[in-house]
């Protein structure tokens, strides 16, 4: 297929040769800071709108506070992690979060199906903590390279600028990773019925650190008091028909009322390291953590309280970013969560500015002062503090009149070793597994609702992905692929018979570890 479409290059000019992996020390390993293909590409991607959102540009937010239990499940949270947030109780802590749809753009109505944006901006006595994630647990890609195409193939077609069924399901196709989250949101679980009864997850997967420096892997949860409610596609329909902002009309008239929302926080814990007894790697944020194997333990509570008193200043401009972490809470190598923190608070400083932490609505709370030798930049309204002589703003000074660094802390130290690489994630059994657990979880009227939902976007689909996709289906569940396919007029036995995907695990397997894109392995390659 492939002999006579040109050769994707960068702007540079230089052929890419992989445009499916991030290179790692290791195939579980930290992404390196030299991946110019990936930053160029994603740096470029989080300038492609002026100034809306690229993604997440329909959104409402609201103010109110979090209190930590000060355990996590029943012990005590400083087994866990050093961070104050988690630990202190009795302490409210200022928090702002923004609640959004993904796909579509400002003016978009709030009844798409479309996973929903979580971010919560905890402005803690230790300085600011982002959560970004989303209402869904699971998401499509677990390489942030895929990012902006994930993102071109969901958003408008370049052409007709219409969203087309085919463009989505043609990315997906070649990605069996999403199956599990296309489950999801085709079901009837793809159109929350406002945001306070709604879930909200991390998505990726973090680490806990203690005083003495020893970590935990562990995944961030919001469960709402009210309870999770969604809507149908006729549901949406109807209401779409009279609101295109149902539920931020919602959000702010229960809180005026003084309905407050309130979600329990809660986390998955798992020991650090390589966990090679689980079918897959926990930090894939395209699966779910069993709760069976590792229970929802809660935090703390948070409840909204307050809404915004302007929606530019405090929705639209206020900023998040994965890398926005206090100290006891790291991040993993999960390679989603290390583009999202370059990507995130780099389109900040695009879209907003490059003092968008000046902003009231993105600074610390008031007791927080902050202290940085970062000057300039356009819209700068204010000069953060200063050592003792303000001619020094630079660190060390001989003169010992500047700023100092902070005390040191026991740090977690983690052992990094491996080849530099491209590499396929080798854990792929459960890409279908699960997808095939959360079909068989859902009661017979969700089911029927996805099929319907699936079936009609299968009917604007050409064959080639008509059939890919009922393949998909059928590995994760013999049910499913077979509904599919008969409310589509696929025809299931063309389908069963394509191969695997090029260079692709076979549904239910796995490929050896450290295997490089190109499909040679690490340890071949070294005795070579």
């Amino acid at each position: 297929m492939s002999e006579n479409r040109p050769i994707l290059t960068t702007r540079q000019g230089h052929p890419v040769r992989d445009n499916q992996s991030t290179r790692t020390v290791g195939e579980r390993g930290p992404a390196t800071l030299e991946n110019y293909q990936f930053i160029e590409k994603i740096t470029h991607f989080d300038r492609e709108r002026i100034p809306e959102r690229v993604v997440h540009a329909r959104g409402a937010g609201a103010h109110g506070y979090f209190e930590a239990y000060g355990k996590i499940g029943n012990e005590p949270a400083s087994k866990y992690t050093r961070a104050r947030v988690l630990n202190e109780t009795g302490v409210k802590t200022p928090v702002f979060v923004r609640f959004s749809t993904v796909a579509g753009a400002k003016e978009s109505p709030e009844t798409e199906r479309d996973p929903r944006g979580f971010a919560v901006k905890f402005k803690t006595v230790e300085g600011n903590w982002d959560l970004v994630g989303n209402n869904l647990k699971v998401f499509f890609i677990r390489d942030a390279i895929k990012f902006p195409d994930m993102i071109h193939a969901f958003k408008p077609d370049p052409v007709t600028n219409r969203q087309e069924a085919w463009r989505f399901f043609d990315f997906v196709a070649q990605h069996p990773e999403s199956i599990h989250m296309v489950t999801h949101l085709k079901s009837p679980w793809g159109i929350p019925a406002n945001y306070r009864e709604m879930e909200g997850s991390g998505v990726n997967t973090y680490k806990l650190v203690n005083d003495k420096g020893e970590a935990v892997l562990c995944k961030f949860h919001f469960e709402p008091k009210l309870g999770v409610r969604n809507l149908t596609s006729a549901q949406a329909s109807e209401i779409q028909a009279k609101d295109v902002g149902h539920a931020t009309r919602d959000l702010y008239d229960n809180i005026q009322a003084g309905n407050f929302p309130e979600w329990e926080f809660c986390v998955q814990i798992m020991p650090d390291g390589p966990n090679d007894h689980l079918s897959f790697d926990p930090l894939d944020d395209t699966k779910l953590w069993p709760v069976e194997d590792f229970p929802l333990l809660p935090v703390g509570r948070m409840v909204l309280d307050r809404v915004p008193d302007n929606f530019f200043a405090e929705v639209e401009q206020s900023a998040f970013g994965t890398g926005v972490l206090v100290d006891g809470i790291d991040f993993s190598d999960d390679k989603m969560l290390q583009g999202r923190t370059l990507s995130y608070s780099d389109t900040q400083r695009y879209r907003v500015g490059a003092n968008y932490l000046q902003l009231p609505i993105n600074a610390p709370q008031p007791g927080v002062k902050v202290y940085s030798n970062q000057r300039d930049g356009q819209m700068a309204y204010a000069v953060d503090g200063t050592g003792k002589n303000k001619h020094i703003n630079y660190e060390p000074s001989t003169l010992g009149e500047g700023l100092a660094e902070a005390p040191k802390k026991t740090e977690y130290h983690q052992p990094v070793e491996g080849r530099l690489g491209r590499y396929q994630t080798s854990r792929t059994e459960d890409d279908y597994t699960q997808a095939g657990v959360r079909y068989r979880s859902f009661q017979d009227w969700e089911r029927d609702d996805l099929i319907a939902n699936l079936v009609a976007d299968m009917k604007q689909c050409p064959e080639p992905i008509q059939l890919r996709m009922v393949w998909h289906f059928w590995h994760a569940d013999e049910d499913y692929g077979r509904r599919v396919a008969e409310g589509a007029g696929i025809d299931l036995e063309k389908a069963k018979a394509l191969p695997p995907l090029p260079g692709r695990a076979a549904p239910g397997k796995r490929l050896k570890a450290e295997t490089y894109a190109d499909g040679t392995q690490a340890h071949k390659v070294a005795a070579e």
